[in-house]
Order: structure tokens, then sequence, then C-alpha cells
């Protein structure tokens, strides 16, 4: 190991900084791809305008587009189980059970996750323009459980310690099992909140506008905020890549030239 002429650590070093640099520089321009694709969906609010753009087009439909605005429950909206005086649109509730059983190769207790519950709810709902005070138009949201992306707000988050009872103890000398811990929580959309979706609008009887999901097979997507805060967290990520592939370049090129100027200051001496 002393022969060599450099560490070989650091001969791995350079290497996994500039094969880390190649890694994030793919990252960033398959998110620069991306971005790219993004900024040309078409954006729109519900208004006046988004009605004569769908009245001008073929079928009255717009293939795929961006529209963004405020929650408003079509009727009743959904009340939260567990939070007073909160409203929504769509509602997911979870509980999970928590439990702990024992090992007898390990001799430990190994955790697991079981009898995990989960239902959903939802109530017809539009978007309506930010600050209109008329809401004449509004697009209404189809099959919003279709949807992906994470616009469901936490509201409520709970983990419930087991009780000590008799019958625990007794369960857990009959089985070796014994429960840790209930978690429980809920979603909402809220009513009021922002919303982006992304998906086919289609004009119905000459007034009412319609979201849903893309017949050409992409994606319907809904996300929370509006539009440019949605291009903002992609351009972050962009940009985030982009500087770890700077970072971890210049890294490695640094840590090269030392070695390079190294090994040359090594040969002079010999050759004095």
């Amino acid at each position: 190991m002393s022969d060599l002429p450099v560490n070989p650590l650091v001969l791995i070093g350079v290497g996994s900084s500039f094969a880390f640099s190649g890694l994030f520089y793919h990252l960033y321009q398959e998110k620069k791809k991306e971005l790219d694709k993004l900024k040309e969906i078409p954006i729109f609010r519900p208004d006046q305008h988004l009605v004569k753009v769908l009245k001008a087009t073929p079928h009255r439909r717009l293939q795929y587009v961006a529209v963004e605005g405020l929650v408003q429950a079509d009727g009743e909206p959904l009340a939260s189980k567990f939070v007073p005086r909160s409203f929504g649109v769509v509602q997911k509730i979870a509980v999970q059970e928590h439990w702990k059983y024992w090992n007898s190769l390990t001799r430990t207790w190994n955790s697991r996750t079981m009898n995990r519950r989960e239902t959903s709810n939802s109530v017809p709902f539009s978007l309506i323009s930010p600050g209109a005070y008329i809401t004449d138009f509004y697009v209404k949201v189809q099959n919003p459980l279709e949807a992906s992306g994470c616009y469901l707000e936490r509201v409520y988050h709970k983990v419930r310690p087991a009780e000590k009872n008799l019958a625990n103890v007794a369960l857990q000398g009959l089985s070796g099992e014994k429960p840790v811990a209930m978690e429980e929580s809920e979603e909402l959309l809220r009513v009021g909140s922002t919303l982006t979706g992304f998906g086919e609008v289609v004009l119905e009887g000459g007034e009412v506008m319609r979201l849903r999901a893309p017949q050409d097979g992409r994606s319907f997507v809904l996300v929370p905020g509006n539009h440019r805060s949605f291009m903002e967290r992609h351009e972050a990520t962009a940009s985030m890549w982009k500087t770890l592939t700077a970072v971890t370049g210049l890294t490695g090129a640094a840590v090269l030239a030392g070695v390079i100027y190294d090994l040359l200051g090594r040969r002079d001496d010999r050759s004095k």
C-alpha cells in the first residue's frame, strides 16, 4: 500500500465525486425536461375567459390544462371527525394498531403494524376564481378520489398507548403478542383552500365546466396551492440537483488537481 504513489482512498473519493456529479446531472436534466413539459400546459381560472375558450374549441373540450381556484362545496360539506368547526370536501381517516410479538429465535420483541383501516369520503365540489365576488363561473371537479397528488391536509394525528388491562396481559401470555399503541389520523381538503387541478376540462350544457381525468391516458392530478407555488417547488428541486452537480464535480476536480500537483512535485524532487 505504501508503494503506491497515491492513497487509494483518495482515488476512491475522486471517483465517487465524479460519479455522484454524473448522477445529479442526470437527475437535473430529467427534472428540467419535466419542467419544460409543465410550462407547456395552459393555466386557467374558473372565469368567463375559460368559458369563451371552451366554446371556441372543437367538442368544447380542452384535453389537458391546469385550473387554479378555491375549493367550494356544491352542497353540505364534510365535518371533521376530530377538529371542531373544520369542514372539507374530501376526507380520509386512517387507523393503525401497533403490536409487538415475541421472536423466540432472536429472543427479542419485534414490532409490526396490523389491522389498518382507512375510510375515504367526498362530496361534490367546485373550483371558483380567487377573489371573485360573483360565483357564476366555476369548474366542477369530477371523481377527486381518482386523482393523484398529495392535496389533502392532515388536520389530526394522535397516537394512543394501549391500555394495560388483564385481558391484554392474558393475550400476551397466550399468543406472545401485545398491543402497543393505536394511531389515528385525519386528512381533509378544506373548504376555501387553494387547489390546482391538471386534467381535461369540458363544457356541458353551455355553462357547466367540469374537470375530469383525461381520456388520452395522461395523469389526473390535484395539488395544493396555486400554480405558481407548484412550479416553484419543481424549480427548487431542479436547482438543488444543479447545485449538487456543481459541488460534487468541483470537489472531485479540486481533489484530482491536488493529486496531480503532488505527483508533479514528487517528480521534480526526484529529478533534482
